[in-house]
Parts: structure tokens; C-alpha cells; sequence
């Protein structure tokens, strides 16, 4: 059997606006392959990036194990992994290299490679797996099991979703991200849930459901993790500790603008009773607080959320959650079932208050759904955050002015503002590529450049998004006192005459009708907010 070594590039530390957020999750996608992997009978070892310090910790792992093969897999989950960040791909090159130059044979998974795996390969892997990636991964290993030394043509040998290079130039054999069959979700009896014991995955070459039961850390290495670490992390700059988990795979809507090299359109569902065990089994062993489920879409339909409650209920009930939805999903029925559950907030992919810009996205909702949505949550005691994308494709004025309305009509309790990014292998990436300039990717989640030709410079977009968060804390804050009161009176006539200097003077800051973006960008977002900050 191989010594693996199997790690992620994610570093906090990297990343300045989630650094100063303290809100690490563990690499779940990666944990849950190194499950699958140690099942096989490997020796498996975890690199964490989340917490580390850098690239050199990897390279010290890396002469205190000596592994014969390293894999790194990306959080898939992660939605700062989808993100692609030129930042993270230059650590998992970095990381790449220095395994390489140790010894080890190098794999490489994740979104950023599979949409490019030239950097990567470039670097010194020599296989990109495209997609999840799973089972091309389990015939790798097999292969190496068999002759470590083999050469990169006899190990690729009539496998599908993978790029390598051959003579020199890159070859992809298909992605299987859009061919692979969903697996079927596995059944669970009310005893395996109350006992914490459940299939999680059902994947090629896996145990079939007659086979004896699994605990969730079968299925999801969770003793590889330092999760006092990050309860540590979590308890001091917020005074509670979140792990997270995933009751699904991907996404079967079609947004023009999102990414999706690992799953593709389709939506895997877990057994909600599967689901139910492992929040029961987290509770019991590692006592988070709070679980973030990092779903693209949590639950999809009410009757998998009602059968999800009931699982808990009957294991003595799980634990205060997070989710992400659409808001075309929150029904009546719905909202009570995540109630049930004991949801306590839920992020919703609003976009834009302007219909005209959802309708170009693609999004297949409306601005009234998303005012029913926050109502509906509100009333069952659910917060409610809104995802806001500003600057797509043909966005104007009265756009932003109707996603400013959105705000404050609805006022959600938190909002997540960014701007619209072009990834490859979307439709939005193909109206947009022949405009991009040299910068392709943000350097981090904080970037917030507008990489294509877009109404208004990024120094606006940054300044409008600003002043959308200070609407939202204001709109969310209670006085308990008349000097209190008298304060937030000051703030909020003093946000409205920054909205009024900003949106009277948006002229000035509409980029040029011909040209690719990215020339004058970085030169405007301090002059745009110290031109708000003097007028009022």
C-alpha cells in the first residue's frame, strides 16, 4: 500500500478579508477523499493549509513524511476554492514543485485545474483529475500501488477525465463532471440514525448498502483534523466554534455567471436520514456550536428537509445550521421545515433588485420571490442574508438604484456584496473574454476588480458596496439609549447624503465605452470614497 500525503492550497492566512473574518472551515471535499483513499487500505496523512502559516509548512510535512504520493484536492464545497484565486494557485504550484522535487508523484484536483490545468501541470503534476475526479483517482492509486515508478503514459492508459501531458503538449480526456451518473442515495433505518451509523457516499467501487455500517468518520477523516485548533480560532474571535458539512453535491440551475467544473448540472442529494446522522455524530464527538452546510442549495425540496428534522428529532435532535437556498425554493412548507430542523439563518442568492439583470443572469427568480423569500424566513425566526452581485453584463444605474431599493425594503439581517467575476466555462466567461485583459483571477476573495468592461469603474462598485453594508448594520441597529437613538439618527441622515453624492455623481466614474477593463480600475476607489467623505 502507498503513504499518501493529501493536502489542499486554501491558506487562510492568504487571503487578508477571510483572515480578519476568523471563520475557518476544515477542507471537507479533501477529507472526505482522504476517507476513500485510507478505506482502500492506504497510509493516509492530512496537509491542512486552512491554518498554516504558509508554503514552508508544507515542505517541512513533506521531509518529516516522505510520501511516495501527494494529492492535492480542493475543497470543493469551499465556495473561496471555486473562487479560483491566483493566490491559492500559486501556493498549489509552490506545493507542487516542492513534491516534485522530494520525489513524490504528484495528482492535482479542484476547480482551477480542471478549468486550466496548464499552471499545474506546468508545476510538475502529472495528472489533473477533471472534475471530482473519484474514480479515475482510484485507478490512479491502483496503478501506483502496483509500480510506483510507472511512467505517465502507462498510468493514464485508457482513462477518461483526466489532462496530463504527452510529448509535451497537454492532453484532456473528457470531463467527467457532465458524464458520470449520479450516485444512488442510500437508505438509513431510524436505529443507524440514532446510533450515528450511516453510508454517506455511495461512489464507484464502495461498499454496497448491505455492507456492514460506517460512522461518519468512515466516511469523512475528521481525526486527521486539528479541530482544537479550530475551535480555538472560532471561540476567540467569536465566542462560538462552527464545523461544517454538506448535504449535497452541485447544482442543477443554469445562473449564466456560476462555475461548475466539478459537478456540472446536476444535483446529488444524500439520504436526509444519512445527513441527520452525521450532524448527530459531529454533536456527540467534536461539539461544534453551529453547523455550516456549505450546499450550493440546502434541502431543495420541503419533504427532504421534514425527513431531515424528523431524523434528528428522533437521534435527540441536532444543531443550530446555516444554509444557502434560492429564493424560488422557500416555500411555505419549506420555511416551516427548516424551522423544524432548527435552521438559524439562511443565505439566499438575491443578485440584484433590478429584474432586467436577473433576467440576463439567467437566475430563473424574481425580485418578488426574493421579498416572499425574507418575509417567510423572517416570520419563522430564520436570519436572512442576501448574496449581491454588482456590475454584470449591461447593469445600469437604475439597476444598482433598484438593488439599493431591494435592500431596504427588505432588510435582510446581513448581506454579501461582490462583484460579477468571469470564470472560464461559463456563458457570462464567453460574452466577456474578448475584453479581459493580463488579469484573469483575483489575487483574493477581497479583490473585488472588475475584470471586463463593465458600466463603472471598480472604485465605484467598491464605494456602492460599502455603503449597501452600512444600510444594512444601520437598518439592523437598535438604540437602548436617547443618546444612542440620537447618534443612529446623525448616521442615517449621513448615509443618505452619501448615497446622494455617490449616485449624483456615478458620471464620473463610468468607464469608457470602447476598451478592455482594468487600465484606470485601480486608481479610483480611495479618490471615490474621499470625494463622499468631503462632501458630506
Amino acid at each position: 500500500m502507498l503513504s499518501i500525503l493529501i493536502g489542499h492550497s486554501y491558506f487562510l492566512r492568504f487571503d487578508p478579508k477571510q483572515f480578519e473574518r476568523a471563520k475557518p472551515y476544515p477542507p471537507l471535499a479533501t477529507l472526505q477523499v482522504a476517507a476513500q483513499v485510507r478505506r482502500a487500505g492506504h497510509e493516509v496523512a492530512l496537509f491542512d493549509a486552512m491554518l498554516a502559516d504558509g508554503t514552508a509548512d508544507f515542505e517541512a510535512q513533506l521531509r518529516a513524511q516522505l510520501p511516495q504520493v501527494v494529492l492535492l484536492y480542493e475543497d470543493n464545497y469551499n465556495y473561496l476554492s471555486k473562487m479560483c484565486l491566483a493566490r491559492m494557485r500559486a501556493a498549489a504550484c509552490e506545493m507542487t514543485a516542492a513534491a516534485r522535487r522530494r520525489g513524490a508523484r504528484v495528482l492535482v484536483a479542484g476547480s482551477d485545474p480542471s478549468d486550466d490545468p496548464d499552471p499545474y501541470l506546468d508545476a510538475g503534476a502529472e495528472v489533473v483529475l477533471i472534475g471530482e475526479g473519484l474514480e479515475p483517482l482510484r485507478q490512479l492509486l491502483a496503478r501506483l500501488d502496483r509500480d510506483l515508478h510507472a511512467p505517465v503514459e502507462q498510468l493514464c492508459m485508457g482513462l477518461s477525465g483526466i489532462a496530463t501531458r504527452v510529448g509535451g503538449q497537454t492532453v484532456r480526456r473528457h470531463d467527467e463532471a457532465a458524464a458520470a451518473p449520479a450516485p444512488a442515495p442510500v437508505p438509513a433505518s431510524v436505529a443507524d440514525v440514532s446510533a450515528g451509523r450511516q453510508v454517506l457516499w455511495l461512489g464507484a467501487g464502495e461498499s454496497p448498502p448491505s455492507a456492514p455500517p460506517r460512522t461518519p468518520i468512515d466516511d469523512v477523516a475528521w481525526d486527521l483534523v486539528d479541530v482544537d485548533r479550530y475551535r480555538a480560532v472560532w471561540r476567540g474571535a467569536h465566542g462560538r466554534f462552527s464545523l461544517n458539512m454538506a448535504g449535497s453535491k452541485g447544482c442543477s440551475f443554469r445562473c449564466a455567471w456560476c462555475a461548475k467544473p466539478i459537478w456540472g448540472n446536476r444535483y446529488q442529494p444524500r439520504d436526509p436520514q444519512a445527513v441527520a446522522a452525521e450532524m448527530l455524530w459531529l454533536r456527540q464527538r467534536l461539539a461544534p456550536d453551529h453547523v455550516w452546510f456549505a450546499d450550493d442549495i440546502f434541502g431543495f425540496r420541503a419533504d427532504w428537509v421534514r425527513r431531515f428534522a424528523a431524523a434528528l428529532a428522533a437521534g435527540g435532535g441536532g444543531l443550530p445550521f446555516t444554509i444557502q437556498t434560492r429564493a424560488d425554493l422557500i416555500t411555505e412548507a419549506m420555511a416551516d421545515a427548516l424551522r423544524d430542523a432548527g435552521c438559524q439563518e439562511a443565505w439566499i442568492g438575491a443578485e440584484s433588485g433590478s429584474q432586467r439583470v436577473l433576467d440576463a443572469m439567467h437566475k430563473g427568480t424574481t425580485v418578488e420571490e426574493l421579498h416572499v423569500a425574507r418575509r417567510r424566513l423572517g416570520e419563522r425566526g430564520i436570519r436572512v442574508g442576501f448574496f449581491i452581485q454588482l456590475g454584470y453584463l449591461g447593469e445600469e444605474i437604475e439597476d444598482l438604484r433598484a438593488t439599493r431599493a431591494l435592500i431596504e425594503a427588505t432588510r435582510p439581517d446581513d448581506i454579501g456584496v461582490s462583484v460579477s467575476y468571469p470564470l472560464p466555462g461559463t456563458p457570462f466567461h464567453e460574452q466577456v473574454k474578448a475584453q479581459l485583459g493580463a488579469k484573469t483571477h483575483w489575487e483574493d476573495s477581497g479583490d473585488l476588480a472588475m475584470m471586463f468592461q463593465g458600466r463603472y469603474t471598480s472604485g465605484f462598485y467598491r464605494a456602492f458596496r460599502d455603503l449597501l453594508h452600512r444600510q444594512v448594520k444601520l437598518a439592523n441597529s437598535n438604540a437602548t439609549s436617547d443618546a444612542e437613538a440620537a447618534r443612529l439618527r446623525q448616521e442615517r441622515t449621513r448615509l443618505r447624503r452619501q448615497w446622494q453624492v455617490l449616485l449624483g455623481r456615478e458620471h464620473r466614474h463610468r468607464t469608457p465605452v470602447s476598451g478592455r477593463a482594468g487600465a484606470e480600475q485601480e486608481s479610483q476607489p480611495r479618490g471615490v470614497v474621499a470625494g463622499i467623505a468631503a462632501a458630506t
